[in-house]
């Protein structure tokens, strides 16, 4: 069989979309639970090549099949973000406004496409000719060279992954059955005062194997700041309860619906968002070498002719592809949410430009800039339009269009590396966007009508930033509790000074927390804080013990205990539907 038809095949498609759809999955569950996903790259490489590994077809499976599989994986893991599952449509949830399931999944399809098309035009000049670092892409193709080279570490790395998949899954559900597995209470079996008013506010043991799990991956400094963000967050929370500012009796209220009585939670929802957007801003224009440079690469990916390999992807294919799904967004968004063509457009061209900047991003320093891409977009379209759906889904489509596009570049470098058929890969990062949709779409309605979006099983941190700079940019700044003007300010100053100190000043920063995380604790419980910096400081003691092992096993343990938490949840919410009860 000749290279080029040992790349691009169906069991390579197949696998990757299977992969990539169950990580998809754990993804929307993760994502509503704090805010963040994870990629698919390097775990569709290790389990595509352990199955046939193990199953010794005659054909044997080459690199660039894997390349072909975790591009797939990669394309299909990353719908649950680029989708919008994780910020602008459960924000629009938050708000009682419901989106059938068709429209979700067309809505998906429409804006996952349009950044596939607008990564084609970068790939030269980013890939070809700057030749940027894309560092993900660049350790997926060390990985499947290492798994060409190590077979027995490979099938150990897979072997794991399925071992603690099926403890992160077989826990999940038991707790189902066994509520205290998940919520000991140990403050009510000691009873001892303070421990009851700690777990009041947040402070107590909650056992979830997944963010124990992505305690693993997150890193010690972003693991430090969550847990510092709980505490400072939370007792912010406890005196605007005490100083009458949010006088509601349930720290854990937002705004209750009926009296209009703030919550703690409400009060300094405000200030983690102030730090979340202000750090994402000053980070995007801290690096105004960055957008120039893209303003530069974009002009020459135009004008200057295609290479050899570029021709592999043929310009009507993305230029009508970019047609296509510009076209049906454009419907969509006028049909189901009321935002004008013009609105759309300019939501367009400003998701180009924008998509331009995340690639560039990532290029060079591997960080998608994503929440910043939104923000961008929320404030010229809070100067455009007073509506909220119109700044959340304008926002939607430039995120969507940044993450897609960001992501596909990371699979151009790969694939790059391994001379691998950028139009195949083309057609696999669109067989895996389809393929992530009708994974993800189905199980984001499952979970959301089975758990309360903001509530204790799914906070949604991301959705209720992206509601809350929605609602100050089209009704004012009065629908602010009393006194969280102040709160702001300080978080936006905060945030800001975090984003210059770990511009300019690195030795400072190694001691500083990360924004992102410390304004995430305001917004979702102390527990599951406490959880993934426990997951973290575990993760680190292993290292310390055993960096050789740690180093090989660490990442895909967390990636099984995520991937089989993931999947127990769906089970969870099937039975939660059927009425079937606890035991306990």
């Amino acid at each position: 069989m000749k290279e080029s038809n040992s790349e691009y095949t169906f069991r390579a498609i197949i696998v990757g979309c299977l992969i990539g759809g169950v990580v998809c999955c754990m993804n929307v569950y993760i994502g509503l639970r704090i805010g963040w996903s994870f990629g698919a790259s390097i775990i569709s490489a290790i389990i595509g090549y352990s199955i046939f590994n193990v199953i010794k077809l005659k054909t044997p499976y080459s690199k660039l099949e894997n390349n072909i599989t975790q591009t797939t994986g990669s394309a299909a893991a990353s719908m649950a973000s680029a989708a919008g599952l994780l910020a602008p449509i459960p924000a629009l949830h938050l708000m009682n406004i419901e989106i059938p399931l068709w429209t979700l999944i067309i809505w998906s399809i429409s804006v996952a496409f349009l950044g596939v098309m607008f990564a084609v035009p970068l790939r030269r000049q980013y890939v070809v000719i700057e030749q940027l670092k894309f560092p993900s892409g660049l350790a997926t193709a060390n990985t499947i060279n290492a798994l060409y080279t190590s077979t027995g570490e490979a099938l150990k790395k897979a072997r794991y992954l399925m071992y603690f998949a099926i403890v992160g899954f077989v826990y999940t559900v038991f707790s189902y059955f066994l509520p205290f597995l998940e919520d000991p209470k140990i403050h009510e079996l000691i009873n001892y005062s303070l421990l009851t008013t700690l777990a009041f506010w947040g402070f107590k043991l909650y056992i979830s194997p997944s963010l124990f799990g992505a305690g693993f991956l997150i890193g010690p400094k972003v693991g430090v700041s969550l847990l510092a963000g709980a505490i400072v967050g939370w007792s912010l929370g406890y005196f605007a309860q005490i100083e009458g500012w949010a006088p509601h009796e349930n720290p854990m209220v937002i705004c209750d619906s009926e009296t209009g009585v703030w919550g703690a939670k409400g009060w300094i929802l405000w200030v983690g968002v102030a730090i979340m957007v202000s750090e994402a801003l000053t980070s995007l224009l801290l690096s105004y070498k960055t957008i120039i440079n893209s303003f530069k690469g974009l002009g020459a990916a135009f004008s200057t002719a295609q290479g050899e390999q570029d021709e592999s992807i043929p310009n009507s294919w993305w230029i009508g592809g970019l047609l296509a799904a510009s076209l049906l967004t454009i419907v969509i968004a006028s049909v189901f949410f009321e935002i004008s063509p013009l609105l759309s457009i300019i939501a367009i061209a400003l998701s180009f430009i924008l998509a331009n900047v995340a690639v560039r991003s990532v290029g060079e320093t591997d960080i998608n800039p994503v929440g910043g891409v939104g923000k961008v977009t929320q404030v010229v379209f809070g100067s455009l339009s007073s509506s909220i759906t119109s700044n959340l889904m304008a926002a939607g489509i430039t995120g969507g269009g940044a993450s897609q596009a960001a992501d596909m570049m990371q699979d151009f470098k790969t694939g790059h590396i391994f001379g691998a058929s950028p139009k195949k890969q083309f057609k696999a990062q669109l067989w895996g966007i389809v393929a992530g949709i009708l994974f993800a779409v189905p199980v984001y309605m499952l979970f959301t009508s089975t758990w309360e979006i903001g509530g204790d099983k799914l906070p949604a941190p991301a959705a209720q930033a992206w509601k809350a700079v929605a609602m100050v940019m089209s009704k004012g700044l009065h629908v602010l509790p009393i006194y969280s003007g102040y709160g702001i300010l300080f978080g936006c100053l905060f945030g800001s000074l975090l984003s210059v100190l770990n511009k300019y000043s690195p030795k400072v920063s190694t001691y500083l927390p990360s924004g992102l995380a410390f304004g995430i604790s305001f917004l979702i419980g102390a527990q599951y804080s406490i959880i993934m910096f426990l997951g973290t400081v575990v993760y680190m003691i292993w290292k310390r013990i055993n960096p050789s092992t740690c180093e090989n096993l660490a990442y895909p343990i967390a990636c099984g205990i995520l991937a089989g938490e993931g999947i127990a949840a769906i089970c969870n919410a099937i039975l939660t539907i059927l009425g079937v009860e606890p035991l306990i």
